[in-house]
């Protein structure tokens, strides 16, 4: 770990952003971007997905300047809408720890230790996460009553179907914009050769749009019937590996990679799965929601570098 990240400083001593001299390179109103904060966006973006290290160096600088960028924009907006960063310790807590058991990691003490590697602390880590967080609540803020979810047509897809085998996805996505319908097959073609090439983790944070681009694009394990018909029809047949057909959505584009699929024996909980049906499509229309949200905004702010 230790020797990665001093090939990352060298990285950044090649393209002038030495690691020893703090070096103003974007400012967004009253947010100023940094050689060091660059660097730490890549090194958190590596501890997330270890295959980023093996991009070439320009995709590496891109993606750790395109993801530090937009966090610096919702961090503006966010300020404009709540009176500081602070979240629930609680909150923090319980999302961190999704994040080391991803990494297959066991504790807190063990994902810090794990950190300490890149250079980063579990306090990096919590503002990154409160961000996020505040960003989602302004999202909920603005367009929850813009969400519109068919329950009936939920509750009797769920009526329809008597079983006791609950089988369950681990999905990746890939999000992208285009400009019109005639650009989907070119761009998902270049998408999926870069996959062959790169890996569906490497590609997703070059091209996916998502906030899951952070991770590899990886949203987790999914019921198959909190997935619309549309989809849930589409990954039936696929094994793992496999990758969807895009899908159109509000402001892009989207794909999926099936990563595992499990299978139980269980009773059935009708509640909790129309609970997760439902909140499943909630949050795939807030999604939407913030893509559009934040091109918005920044389109009135001012980069200057």
């Amino acid at each position: 770990m230790k020797n990665f990240f001093y090939i990352v400083i060298i990285f950044f001593y090649i393209h002038a952003l030495a690691a020893n001299e703090v070096k103003i390179i974007y400012k967004i109103e009253n947010e100023i971007i940094t050689n060091i904060d660059i660097k730490n966006e890549f090194m958190y973006l590596s501890a997330l997905n270890n295959g980023l290290q093996d991009l070439d160096e320009e995709k590496i600088f891109n993606i750790s300047r395109d993801s530090i960028i937009k966090e610096k924009i919702k961090k503006i907006e966010i300020l404009k809408n709540f009176k500081n960063l602070d979240v629930n310790n609680d909150y923090l807590n319980k999302v961190i720890k999704n994040i080391y058991l991803q990494l297959e990691l066991k504790s807190f003490d063990e994902f810090n230790n794990y950190l300490d590697g890149y250079g980063l602390t579990l306090s990096d880590i919590e503002k990154k996460i409160s961000i996020d967080a505040l960003w989602n609540q302004l999202i909920i803020k603005k367009y929850s009553s813009k969400i519109d979810v068919n329950i009936d047509k939920i509750e009797n897809e769920l009526d329809s179907i008597d079983r006791v085998i609950i089988k369950s996805y681990f999905l990746s996505e890939i999000v992208f914009e285009i400009k019109n319908k005639e650009e989907i097959e070119k761009i998902y073609s270049e998408i999926k050769k870069s996959i062959n090439e790169k890996g569906f983790e490497n590609t997703a944070s070059i091209y996916s749009i998502a906030d899951s681009a952070k991770v590899g694009g990886s949203i987790g394990w999914v019921i198959d019937q909190s997935l619309n018909k549309n989809i849930r029809d589409s990954i039936a047949s696929l094994k793992v590996g496999d990758i969807t057909k895009p899908f159109i959505i509000p402001g892009g584009v989207f794909f999926l990679k099936i990563n595992d699929i499990k299978e139980e024996k269980k009773e059935i909980d009708r509640e909790l799965e129309l609970l997760d049906a439902i909140n499943f499509e909630k949050d795939k229309q807030l999604n939407q929601y913030s893509k559009i949200y934040f091109n918005k905004i920044k389109k009135n702010l001012e980069l200057n570098e």
